[in-house]
């Protein structure tokens, strides 16, 4: 594991991480047994990160990690988890789900009580939030770009927009990544692609980006540092790819078709900001994922 993790991680990142493990620096993690948490704590800890879980009881966390049982739906359990932290990376949120009040309780509620106990218990702590390029309107004329104006209407990502701007006006030293669809280390999510897709019914010349769960942690990485501090940034690879190729990967292919595509920027985000940050991702493409067969 040590290994895999190593060839993942680029050089400007290895280079960060002396001065980084000397400091001993402690990290809250929500979500730390989701989609994203379960694969982005492991490269912490293998980083010399000193990391710490939010966790619900009854709930497992990867070895190195220390578990506070606590419950974003109880803001006086999250006192412990909070305090002494130099920062906070807010990944739990309710994604796919037909309860729309669970989605805003969670994305949103959720959210204002971290951010009340990091003001009370960590003032001084880097809060990470990781949002999603879903906010950026359907017939955007352009891929989503972080100064666009959005106004989703769907639950998960205007709950996601809401929680944003809770947290720039909180007073906290906070970053908001925005991430595209997540995939990779065998996580079964672009199997889950197709049902989805049929079920929007997309034109298969869609192009979607993408980004690895190596590049979770490349961004985060770079968040932990200080570079994001106090900017909004669209995190994606360098290659949004069609969901035509997407849906081949993922086993089922779909349709193809050569009538006019709508709204050709939906799903499509703009990661120049990154890109000028710092941001090189160590995947791509999903194709180079492919190759080095870390789907």
């Amino acid at each position: 594991m040590s290994g895999l993790f190593r060839a993942a991680v680029p050089s400007f990142v290895q280079q960060k991480q002396k001065t980084m493990n000397q400091q001993l620096r402690t990290i809250l993690v929500t979500g730390g047994n989701g989609l994203v948490g379960a694969r982005l704590l492991p490269r912490l800890i293998h980083a010399g990160y000193n990391c710490r879980a939010l966790l619900r009881k009854g709930k497992e966390i990867p070895a190195g990690v220390s578990a506070v049982e606590g419950d974003l739906f109880n803001p006086a359990s999250l006192a412990e988890a909070v305090k002494d932290v130099s920062a906070i990376i807010h990944l739990a949120a309710v994604f796919r789900s037909a309860d729309n009040d669970l989605i805003w309780k969670t994305n949103l509620e959720g959210t204002r009580s971290l951010i009340a106990a990091a003001k009370a218990y960590a003032p001084g702590a880097r809060f990470i939030f990781a949002s999603t390029s879903h906010v950026y309107t359907i017939n955007n004329p352009h891929p989503g770009r972080e100064d666009d104006t959005v106004d989703p209407q769907h639950a998960y990502p205007a709950s996601k927009v809401a929680a944003e701007n809770e947290l720039r006006q909180s007073g906290l030293n906070w970053s908001v990544l925005r991430f595209p669809f997540v995939y990779g280390d065998g996580d079964g999510h672009l199997e889950t692609l197709p049902r989805h897709v049929i079920a929007a019914k997309f034109h298969p010349a869609m192009r979607m980006s993408t980004i690895h769960h190596r590049d979770i942690y490349t961004a985060i990485s770079m968040a932990l540092d200080g570079i994001m501090d106090t900017r909004t940034v669209n995190i994606a690879d360098e290659a949004p790819t069609t969901l035509y190729e997407l849906l081949q990967l993922a086993g089922e292919p779909m349709e193809s078709s050569s009538e006019p595509l709508l709204n050709p920027w939906y799903l499509h985000s703009d990661s120049s900001l990154a890109r000028r940050l710092g941001f090189q991702p160590v995947v791509r493409t999903v194709y180079q994922a492919v190759q080095e067969n870390i789907l």
